[in-house]
């Protein structure tokens, strides 16, 4: 990596000059190099495919030009390193997919729409679920998306904090499903243990620790309580929902309009 000691891993930790450059434009190489044809869009998809097949940490520059059949020294005219590859890639993964519906007229869809494709995002990229975005490069991908997120919540009324809460909130709520989902899939995955199988080494000794009489409340749960045919995604989606309503209709209350509903 020539630019940025910092951790790879976390978003915004090199040269942020340039990722902001390779974002916006003004950061493509000249057109003379080492293999016609090569761009950077090109380098950033084999870097998201290679991270969607074996995870962000299988992502190197000697790796990324094997893929693409060029010298790792000519793949550095088109990227200054990881860390400045991981900008594009965030921003590529995170802008509106092709065939993006038009803004919901009912907020409520805008919510559940947000959620959704939160879920599906993590779902189609896992090593997301590793990386720190908390100081995030913001490029066009990444604002098109926020742009259409608070275009799908204006009919709620809130104050632009509320509506920015509003979105970290289900955000925040889809992440820890799509972590237990991808997690649990990773560790059978890496251990070759099924849930099942796993679940049942325990059941002997959970067995005995409920009929102690130490956990009633655990011991009093039907047998179902932790069936993975339970939409838990779907549950809380709606209690978001039913919450955002009340405040809705607290903050139209306030303003003398009409309740909660629209």
């Amino acid at each position: 990596m020539t630019s940025g000691a910092g951790d790879t891993t976390t978003s915004g930790s090199g040269d942020i000059r340039r990722s902001l450059e390779l974002l916006w434009g003004g950061g493509e190489p000249p057109s003379r190099g080492p293999k016609r044809g090569l761009t950077l869009d090109a380098v950033v998809t084999a870097a998201i495919e290679l991270a969607d097949a074996e995870g962000f940490d299988a992502v190197s520059m000697r790796r990324l030009s094997t893929r693409l059949n060029i010298g790792t020294m000519s793949l550095y005219r088109y990227v200054p390193g990881k860390a400045e590859l991981l900008d594009l890639m965030l921003d590529r993964v995170q802008g509106l997919p092709p065939g993006t519906p038009e803004t919901p007229d009912d907020w409520r869809d805008g919510v559940e729409a947000l959620a959704r494709g939160h879920l599906a995002l993590y779902r189609r990229h896992p090593w997301l679920l590793k990386v720190n975005q908390s100081r995030s490069v913001l490029g066009p991908g990444a604002l098109r998306a926020l742009e259409a997120a608070l275009a799908a919540l204006r009919g709620m009324g809130l104050g632009d904090e509320e509506t920015l809460s509003v979105i970290i909130a289900v955000q925040a709520f889809t992440l820890g499903i799509a972590r237990m989902e991808i997690q649990a899939t990773e560790a059978a995955r890496e251990t070759g243990v099924s849930d099942e199988e796993f679940w049942n080494r325990q059941e002997p000794v959970l067995s005995r620790a409920m009929g102690s009489g130490e956990f009633p409340m655990m011991a009093a749960l039907s047998e179902d309580t932790f069936s993975k045919e339970f939409d838990h995604f779907g549950f809380g989606l709606r209690a978001l929902v039913r919450g955002f309503e009340a405040r809705v209709a607290e903050v139209r209350a306030e303003r003398g309009g009409p309740g909660g509903g629209g």
